[in-house]
Protein backbone atom coordinates (compact mmCIF):
# COMPACT_ATOMS: atom_id res chain seq x y z
CA UNK A 1 0.00 0.00 0.00
CA UNK A 2 1.27 3.39 -0.88
CA UNK A 3 0.39 6.11 1.65
CA UNK A 4 0.87 9.97 1.66
CA UNK A 5 4.46 10.77 2.92
CA UNK A 6 3.22 12.37 6.22
CA UNK A 7 0.67 9.14 6.85
CA UNK A 8 3.90 7.24 6.28
CA UNK A 9 6.18 8.67 8.62
CA UNK A 10 3.19 8.74 11.37
CA UNK A 11 2.87 5.19 10.73
CA UNK A 12 6.60 4.14 10.64
CA UNK A 13 7.13 6.49 14.09
CA UNK A 14 4.16 4.60 15.50
CA UNK A 15 5.50 1.28 14.73
CA UNK A 16 8.22 1.98 17.22
CA UNK A 17 6.40 1.44 19.97
CA UNK A 18 6.46 -1.85 21.54
CA UNK A 19 3.86 -4.36 20.71
CA UNK A 20 2.64 -2.26 17.75
CA UNK A 21 3.22 -3.71 13.96
CA UNK A 22 2.13 -1.90 11.14
CA UNK A 23 -1.31 -2.75 11.15
CA UNK A 24 -1.90 -1.26 14.56
CA UNK A 25 -0.05 1.83 13.68
CA UNK A 26 -1.86 2.03 10.77
CA UNK A 27 -5.46 1.88 13.00
CA UNK A 28 -3.82 4.32 15.56
CA UNK A 29 -2.74 6.74 12.71
CA UNK A 30 -6.23 6.57 11.00
CA UNK A 31 -7.47 7.09 14.64
CA UNK A 32 -5.41 10.36 14.74
CA UNK A 33 -6.28 11.59 11.77
CA UNK A 34 -10.01 11.07 12.81
CA UNK A 35 -9.38 13.40 16.05
CA UNK A 36 -9.39 17.12 16.13
CA UNK A 37 -6.61 18.88 15.99
CA UNK A 38 -6.63 19.86 19.52
CA UNK A 39 -7.06 16.55 20.68
CA UNK A 40 -3.58 15.60 18.65
CA UNK A 41 -1.77 18.55 19.98
CA UNK A 42 -3.44 17.41 23.87
CA UNK A 43 -1.80 13.78 23.22
CA UNK A 44 1.61 15.05 21.78
CA UNK A 45 1.68 17.46 24.92
CA UNK A 46 0.65 14.83 27.24
CA UNK A 47 3.49 12.99 25.90
CA UNK A 48 6.01 15.66 25.79
CA UNK A 49 4.79 16.35 29.72
CA UNK A 50 5.53 13.04 31.17
CA UNK A 51 8.77 12.45 29.18
CA UNK A 52 10.14 16.06 30.41
CA UNK A 53 8.62 15.47 34.40
CA UNK A 54 9.02 12.25 34.89
CA UNK A 55 12.36 10.51 36.23
CA UNK A 56 13.35 7.55 37.83
CA UNK A 57 13.60 7.37 41.93
CA UNK A 58 17.24 7.82 43.25
CA UNK A 59 15.97 5.90 45.72
CA UNK A 60 14.30 2.71 44.44
CA UNK A 61 14.41 3.05 40.14
CA UNK A 62 10.30 3.57 40.20
CA UNK A 63 9.47 6.48 38.46
CA UNK A 64 9.00 9.78 40.30
CA UNK A 65 8.36 13.09 39.45
CA UNK A 66 11.07 14.42 42.24
CA UNK A 67 14.37 13.00 43.29
CA UNK A 68 12.29 9.94 45.42
CA UNK A 69 9.39 8.68 44.48
CA UNK A 70 6.00 8.50 46.19
CA UNK A 71 6.28 4.76 47.93
CA UNK A 72 10.51 5.75 49.08
CA UNK A 73 9.15 9.07 50.82
CA UNK A 74 5.64 7.62 52.42
CA UNK A 75 7.29 6.90 55.90
CA UNK A 76 3.91 4.84 56.47
CA UNK A 77 4.89 2.00 54.03
CA UNK A 78 6.49 -1.22 56.10
CA UNK A 79 10.54 -0.34 55.94
CA UNK A 80 11.17 -3.88 56.66
CA UNK A 81 9.69 -5.50 53.29
CA UNK A 82 11.46 -5.11 49.93
CA UNK A 83 9.96 -6.30 46.63
CA UNK A 84 12.23 -6.75 43.71
CA UNK A 85 10.50 -5.94 40.42
CA UNK A 86 11.75 -5.95 37.06
CA UNK A 87 10.41 -2.89 35.53
CA UNK A 88 8.74 0.17 36.69
CA UNK A 89 5.12 -0.65 35.28
CA UNK A 90 5.41 -3.63 37.67
CA UNK A 91 5.07 -1.18 40.59
CA UNK A 92 2.09 0.26 39.85
CA UNK A 93 0.49 -3.38 38.76
CA UNK A 94 1.45 -4.29 42.31
CA UNK A 95 0.06 -1.39 43.84
CA UNK A 96 -2.97 -1.87 42.06
CA UNK A 97 -3.88 -5.35 44.30
CA UNK A 98 -3.87 -2.85 47.00
CA UNK A 99 -2.13 -6.06 49.13
CA UNK A 100 1.15 -4.77 49.32
CA UNK A 101 2.54 -2.10 51.89
CA UNK A 102 6.42 -2.33 51.60
CA UNK A 103 9.02 -0.73 49.81
CA UNK A 104 10.35 -1.80 46.02
CA UNK A 105 13.21 -1.73 44.33
CA UNK A 106 13.15 -1.72 40.10
CA UNK A 107 16.29 -3.43 38.52
CA UNK A 108 15.02 -2.42 35.27
CA UNK A 109 15.54 -5.83 33.30
CA UNK A 110 16.33 -9.14 34.16
CA UNK A 111 20.34 -11.30 33.83
CA UNK A 112 20.55 -12.10 30.07
CA UNK A 113 24.01 -12.54 28.93
CA UNK A 114 23.12 -13.35 25.41
CA UNK A 115 22.05 -9.46 25.57
CA UNK A 116 24.55 -8.53 27.58
CA UNK A 117 23.33 -7.93 30.46
CA UNK A 118 24.74 -8.96 33.78
CA UNK A 119 24.51 -7.91 37.54
CA UNK A 120 26.71 -4.56 36.93
CA UNK A 121 23.97 -3.31 34.37
CA UNK A 122 21.02 -4.09 36.90
CA UNK A 123 22.74 -2.07 40.12
CA UNK A 124 22.94 -5.34 42.60
CA UNK A 125 25.40 -3.66 44.57
CA UNK A 126 23.27 -0.59 44.99
CA UNK A 127 20.88 -3.37 45.78
CA UNK A 128 22.73 -5.01 48.33
CA UNK A 129 23.76 -1.89 50.45
CA UNK A 130 20.30 -0.78 50.12
CA UNK A 131 19.31 -4.30 52.24
CA UNK A 132 21.76 -4.21 54.97
CA UNK A 133 21.42 0.27 55.41
CA UNK A 134 17.53 0.28 55.38
CA UNK A 135 17.67 -2.89 57.74
CA UNK A 136 15.52 -5.34 55.45
CA UNK A 137 13.81 -7.96 57.16
CA UNK A 138 11.96 -9.70 54.05
CA UNK A 139 12.83 -9.68 50.30
CA UNK A 140 10.20 -10.72 48.17
CA UNK A 141 11.39 -11.29 44.57
CA UNK A 142 8.85 -10.54 41.91
CA UNK A 143 10.58 -11.15 38.46
CA UNK A 144 8.56 -12.16 35.70
CA UNK A 145 8.17 -16.17 35.73
CA UNK A 146 10.20 -16.91 32.42
CA UNK A 147 13.81 -18.01 31.65
CA UNK A 148 15.15 -14.51 32.21
CA UNK A 149 12.91 -13.41 35.41
CA UNK A 150 13.61 -17.07 37.47
CA UNK A 151 17.19 -16.83 36.78
CA UNK A 152 17.41 -13.57 38.20
CA UNK A 153 15.67 -14.75 41.42
CA UNK A 154 17.53 -17.73 41.88
CA UNK A 155 20.84 -15.60 41.68
CA UNK A 156 19.26 -12.68 43.59
CA UNK A 157 18.25 -15.56 46.56
CA UNK A 158 21.73 -16.80 46.48
CA UNK A 159 23.17 -13.01 46.36
CA UNK A 160 20.68 -12.36 49.44
CA UNK A 161 20.63 -15.46 51.60
CA UNK A 162 23.98 -14.77 53.09
CA UNK A 163 22.82 -11.40 54.47
CA UNK A 164 20.25 -13.21 56.90
CA UNK A 165 17.50 -11.70 55.34
CA UNK A 166 14.43 -13.74 54.35
CA UNK A 167 14.00 -14.45 50.42
CA UNK A 168 10.56 -15.27 49.12
CA UNK A 169 9.80 -15.05 45.81
CA UNK A 170 5.28 -14.31 45.16
CA UNK A 171 3.74 -17.46 43.93
CA UNK A 172 2.30 -17.54 40.41
CA UNK A 173 -0.78 -18.61 39.31
CA UNK A 174 0.35 -16.53 35.96
CA UNK A 175 1.15 -18.35 32.98
CA UNK A 176 5.22 -19.28 31.98
CA UNK A 177 6.68 -16.62 29.92
CA UNK A 178 3.94 -13.78 31.08
CA UNK A 179 4.85 -10.86 32.38
CA UNK A 180 3.61 -9.07 35.54
CA UNK A 181 1.91 -6.13 33.92
CA UNK A 182 -0.18 -8.00 32.14
CA UNK A 183 -2.28 -9.85 34.76
CA UNK A 184 -5.33 -9.06 36.77
CA UNK A 185 -5.28 -7.27 40.43
CA UNK A 186 -6.81 -10.88 41.41
CA UNK A 187 -4.23 -12.97 40.47
CA UNK A 188 -1.64 -10.53 41.58
CA UNK A 189 -3.28 -10.73 45.09
CA UNK A 190 -2.89 -14.40 45.15
CA UNK A 191 0.47 -14.28 44.51
CA UNK A 192 1.29 -11.94 46.85
CA UNK A 193 -0.19 -14.07 49.75
CA UNK A 194 1.24 -17.45 48.71
CA UNK A 195 4.95 -16.32 48.36
CA UNK A 196 7.46 -18.88 49.01
CA UNK A 197 11.04 -18.86 50.62
CA UNK A 198 13.44 -19.56 48.31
Amino acid sequence: MVYPGALKKLVDVLCRFPGIGPKTAQRLAFFLLGCSRDEVVSIARAMVEAKDKLAFCTTCGSLAEAEQCSYCSDPKRDQGLLCIVQEPRDVLVLERTGQYHGLYYVLHGALSPLDGIGPEELGLDRLLRRIEEKQVEEVIIATNPNVEGDATAGYLARLINPLSVRVTRIAFGLPVGGDIEYADELTLSRALDGRREM
